[in-house]
């Protein structure tokens, strides 16, 4: 499996997206409103993600967590997955996230 997370490569893309989750938490978010239905927010979930995973998978474990956040979804208590599922591939970065 190629290797995203750690990389030179990674690191760049890693600090944009830390700093577009920041920007939405302390501009966008106040207009929104607070009404994330899961603890951690899906903000900070995704920002943890980022930093422990990296871009690729981070961001994909990101996305997941706020699809489940939509009408219909899931709530309560979710953290970050301890390890990286074993089906994620740089590939079908979809496998890295909980869609359900």
């Amino acid at each position: 499996m190629l290797k995203l997370v750690g990389t030179v490569i990674d690191f760049p893309f890693r600090w944009a997206a830390i700093g577009l989750i920041l920007i939405y938490r302390y501009s966008l978010s106040a207009f929104t409103g607070r009404t994330c239905r899961h603890a951690p927010t899906c903000s900070e979930f995704t920002l943890e993600a980022i930093k422990k995973y990296g871009f690729w998978p981070g961001g994909w474990i990101g996305a997941a967590r706020i699809y489940r956040c939509r009408p219909g979804g899931s709530d309560g208590f979710d953290p970050i997955p301890e390890n990286l599922p074993s089906i994620g591939r740089w590939y079908a970065p979809w496998r890295f996230g909980r869609w359900k």
